[in-house]
């Protein structure tokens, strides 16, 4: 059995590029494989592998600047969800593109799991997904608001839009881990929005925690890995990865006419170029060559992080 780990922690690291190096070794040395993102104001990324592989790379990330403290998910998997270890340098290990937005100063309360359909279902509280809209696209909490946003680097333009919308509102967040609801709280919280509640641990948390009779989330929560999404109890469900957009797709998305194996999808056949999509088909065709020889091809794993 595969053990997955989800982690983050905000920290001031005035020197990240010299930890990559040592930390990039032990998780090779240890088989451990995913991404994991380092900048100057702490890290981020999901890895995964054997228990003991896992439990070395934690001791080690917990002896880093500001890490003693760090609290990470776990999951398990039959089959490694990733092709190999990355470990990035970064300008933000979630990317928000304000400058000064510092989770470690600022933030909002934290609720926990248990407690977070009783908030939600508050008159004066509005639910805010701050998600892409691929992730909303498959499942959210009940009467959330989608901000509709392609990339976490559009939630405050969208934000600054529609902020008269949530006049007299008490604002309530979440995303898949926790990450971006550290800068997305401590943005609003800098905006002036007074009462500013973050799903502690994220959906992923919740969907831990909370039995599925008590639930007021709805479909599923794609991951940023082979795994693609998972439901209550951490279940993973049946969706695929188009290996073109990096959208999730359900398996009879497949007998639809627009699909093609790692070409295009329904949600993606207009989005690109003849001259992309044959870049793909090679890129398929290389996938198809390394499955015959019994080996994985980088190009078919999906992107890691949140």
């Amino acid at each position: 059995m595969i053990t997955v780990a989800a982690l983050y922690q905000f920290t001031a690291f005035p020197d990240p590029a010299a930890l990559r190096g040592p930390l990039l070794s032990l998780c090779e040395a240890e088989g451990v494989k995913g991404t994991l993102l380092l900048a100057g104001e702490g890290i981020n990324g999901t890895i995964a592998g054997s228990r003991a592989g896992i439990d070395a790379v934690l001791a080690h990330i917990r002896t880093l600047p500001g890490c003693a403290g760090l609290e990470w998910k776990e999951s398990s998997t039959e089959a490694m969800p990733f092709g190999r270890m990355k470990v990035r340098l970064k300008r933000e290990i979630v990317t928000m593109g304000v400058p000064g937005t510092d989770p470690r100063a600022i933030v909002g309360t934290y609720v926990e799991p248990a407690d977070w359909n009783a908030l939600i279902s508050a008159p004066d509280v509005a639910v805010i997904d701050t998600r892409n809209d691929y992730e909303v696209a498959i499942g959210t909490f009940r009467g959330a608001v989608d901000p509709e946003t392609e990339s976490f680097r559009d939630f405050p333009a969208w934000w600054e839009a529609n902020r008269d919308r949530f006049h007299n509102k008490r604002i309530a967040m979440f995303c898949t881990g926790g990450i971006r609801c550290e800068k997305s709280t401590a943005f609003l919280k800098a905006q002036g929005v007074d009462e500013v509640y973050h799903l502690k641990g994220g959906i992923l948390k919740y969907l831990e925690e909370v039995p599925a009779r008590e639930s007021l989330w709805d479909g599923g929560c794609f991951v940023f890995d082979e795994r693609v999404a998972v439901g209550h109890g951490l279940e993973v469900l049946p969706h695929e990865l188009c290996r073109a957009c990096r959208r999730p797709i359900l398996p009879e998305d497949r007998a639809r006419p627009e699909f093609e194996e790692g070409v295009q999808c329904h949600l993606c056949v207009g989005e690109y170029s003849e001259a992309d999509r044959a870049r793909f088909r090679e890129r398929q065709r290389q996938v198809k060559l390394a499955e015959a020889r019994g080996a994985a091809h980088v190009g078919a794993v999906a992107k890691g992080g949140e």
